[in-house]
């Protein structure tokens, strides 16, 4: 199995992820905010 992993793949270039993607991804992880409580963990998505 680690043969099929490691192979390099002709494709790696090809793979370049648009501007609006990034930006979106971005934002969002600005936004999220994880909260510890005792031994819960709440997720706020700030908007």
């Amino acid at each position: 199995m680690d043969k099929i992993y490691s192979r390099n793949s002709k494709n790696n270039n090809k793979l370049n992820p648009k501007d609006e993607t990034i930006g979106f991804i971005l934002n969002y992880s600005k936004a999220l905010s994880v909260i510890s409580y005792k031994k819960l963990k709440f997720e706020l998505l700030l908007n």
